[in-house]
């Protein structure tokens, strides 16, 4: 092998080690999943909108947590990205994201409550952004047993009715959660179990719809 033959060949590897390294970024397009039944709901049903520039699902209101997993794809560490539309309505709006899904009922998420980004009380403002890993740690078992832990503001804080860009960096067991760009996470927390993969899917707490966009999924 000549040694420019050589230097080629070290120059493509590093690539490969730098490519594996970083992981593999994949964009979904939620339109074209919803349509080609690529994306399972729970408790929920699921629709398509076009608005402006923005195309997604969105999520019908109903009693209890719903879910949409997406089908064959599952996450075990690595980057979360998406763009997320819920309401400043007292009460009525939670949504985020589920990973490290079994089912319906076991899974870690991590979700938004708008109502409380820019609000006047100090304690609900602190209520922004949740952990939880059901069954075991619900927001309330968590609220009452690590109170200010497992959920924090999001500063600076978004509108409520507003599109908001979250980032969820999975490390196991570290989870860390950025909004809107921002250098600083809004929440860092470790995992309450040890499942390392899963599941993902796009998560509404009960009572909420939701609208979704630009999922992009890191996996390393």
């Amino acid at each position: 092998m000549s040694s420019r033959s050589f230097f080629v060949t070290i120059l493509g590897l590093l690539s490969i080690l730098t490519a594996t390294g970083q992981g593999q970024s994949v964009k979904y397009d939620l339109i074209n999943l919803f349509e080609n039944s690529k994306i399972e709901p729970f408790n929920r049903k699921l629709s398509q909108f076009s608005e402006n520039d923005k195309k997604g699902i969105r999520f019908s209101k109903n009693a209890g947590d719903g879910i949409a997993w997406l089908k064959g794809v599952e996450f075990s560490k690595g980057t979360i990205e998406l763009d997320i539309r819920g309401k400043d309505i007292l009460q009525e709006s939670f949504v985020g994201v589920a990973f490290h899904g079994v089912n319906n009922e076991t899974l870690d998420a991590i979700y938004f409550r708008p109502f409380n980004f820019q609000s006047t009380d100090p304690v609900r403002k602190i209520h922004a952004v949740q952990y939880i890993s059901h069954p075991d740690h619900t927001w309330s078992v968590l609220r009452e047993k690590y109170n200010g832990k497992y959920e924090k503001a999001v500063t600076p804080a978004p509108n409520g009715n507003d599109w908001f860009h979250a980032k969820i960096v999975v490390q196991f067991p570290k989870v860390t959660v950025y909004v809107n760009g921002n250098s600083e996470p809004s929440l860092v927390i470790d995992k309450l179990n040890d499942r390392k993969t899963g599941k993902i899917g796009l998560w509404v707490g009960t009572t909420s719809d939701g609208d979704f966009i630009n999922l992009q999924i890191t996996n390393q």
